[in-house]
């Protein structure tokens, strides 16, 4: 399905309007990045719009195109821009995010422009000088599209990386495609909704820490809500048509999922970056992310990222591992250091029923309970606020606040973010 959406003054009453036009796409190449493990959740019977070739490739055959994309891009086996090349559109440069365009730069690591060795194309980095695209970046552009695998958490920043894509796109008047994907953790909303003092790149919206939505759902709210930075909420469509041609002008235009509901349980086909590098780490990111915050390791440094957690300090009976520099992180917290604290162990299928639909805060409370120094168990700054999107969690956490207490503080902004979302659900909800 592909979505023409025209912003207006009418904005909430016609949001969009929309066709049906079914096809059906197979591209085999070489495999080109690391599979993740099969599993039982849920057979793969989901395409993602990248897979969707003849929907989207009359839109730009003939045009000069710039591809926002990581690794995740995948067509099959094969990377999208190399898809694309082999099927002679013209692309002239691609942006790539943190991890880089092939995604093999660990985390936290600069990035400067440079050229793909494997097919020469440009590559301008928005994890380096700027995180933006600037006019001069796309001027030689005709078309722009986006295509990168999300996993639902308001800390991971391709959110943050899309919207000021958007943004640019709307502001030099380049039409943009976002070719969506499904989000594994699309399933439940839940969380603390951002207060806007600790607005940043890990958090530029009042949005719970999951919430529930793929790329183009989300990119359909922050056009919708008029979210956007300056000038680009006043940028208009035109020419909206119910025929999608190589002549059909649109500013904005989503390409759907095929299968995919919020009910479903999307098993990513590549690790979505190094440091999450299965689905129980996806599963677990969305709750065991707030240790960022703190002084304990959240696994970084180990092979499993975000399932392992704890400190040197904490009782010496508990789970140990030892982070050491790797390919996915050359440092963090506690490198060296043998740290004690859980390991939150099974299978994919096994961890979703520990997670349990919700953001899990037990083995946060647990570790706060058991950390003998509590002064340090928080990192100086505001490095867990903008984690947790307030400075409300801390307090409730250190003043010994019950589950069902934290849970009931989200209220009344959890359940209105709730209505405002399903404005802009492109796909059948989990409720």
């Amino acid at each position: 399905m592909i979505i023409f959406l025209k912003f207006d003054d009418m904005y909430k009453t016609m949001r969009s309007i929309f066709f049906t036009f079914i096809v059906w796409a197979s591209v085999s190449t070489g495999c080109s990045s690391q599979k993740l493990q099969p599993s039982n959740i849920n057979p793969q019977t989901i395409k993602p719009a990248a897979e969707r070739i003849n929907v989207y490739l009359p839109l730009i055959k003939g045009k000069r195109v710039g591809i926002f994309a990581n690794h995740t891009s995948t067509v099959g086996n094969s990377h999208l821009v190399d898809t694309l090349l082999k099927l002679g559109v013209n692309v002239v440069v691609a942006f790539g995010p943190e991890h880089g365009f092939r995604g093999d730069t660990p985390d936290g690591i600069k990035i400067s422009d440079y050229r793909d060795e494997k097919t020469g194309v440009k590559i301008i980095s928005l994890y380096g000088s700027k995180r933006r695209p600037t006019p001069e970046d796309v001027k030689d552009v005709d078309i722009l599209m986006f295509d990168i695998q999300d996993v639902g958490t308001r800390f991971y920043t391709y959110i943050s990386s899309m919207q000021e894509f958007l943004e640019v796109a709307l502001e030099n008047h380049k039409p943009l495609i976002i070719l969506d994907r499904p989000n594994p953790n699309g399933y439940f909303v839940d969380g603390p909704v951002l207060d806007m003092k600790y607005k940043s790149f890990i958090g530029m919206q009042p949005i719970p820490i999951n919430y529930g939505m793929t790329m183009a759902e989300y990119a359909n709210m922050l056009l919708g809500e008029k979210m956007l930075a300056g000038k680009a909420n006043e940028i208009h469509a035109y020419n909206i048509t119910t025929t999608p041609t190589a002549d059909t002008p649109f500013h904005v235009q989503f390409i759907k999922n095929e299968g995919y509901t919020h009910k479903s349980k999307y098993v990513l086909p590549v690790p979505p970056s190094p440091n999450l590098p299965n689905m129980q780490s996806v599963y677990l990111y969305p709750s065991t992310c707030l240790f960022e915050g703190t002084s304990l390791s959240e696994g970084r440094g180990t092979d499993k990222q975000f399932q392992v957690f704890g400190h040197p300090d904490l009782p010496k009976n508990l789970y140990s591992f030892t982070p050491n520099p790797n390919a996915a992180s050359k440092s963090s917290k506690n490198f060296g250091k043998v740290c004690y604290g859980w390991y939150i162990k099974g299978t994919p299928e096994e961890i979703l029923k520990q997670v349990d639909g919700k953001i899990q805060l037990k083995w946060l409370m647990e570790a706060y309970r058991l950390f003998p120094n509590k002064d340090s168990f928080f990192l100086k700054g505001n490095s867990f606020e903008l984690r947790a999107g307030t400075d409300q969690l801390k307090q409730q956490i250190k003043e010994g606040k019950s589950e069902e207490e934290i849970r009931k503080s989200w209220e009344p902004k959890l359940s209105e973010f709730k209505t405002v979302r399903k404005k802009y659900l492109l796909y059948e909800d989990f409720e």
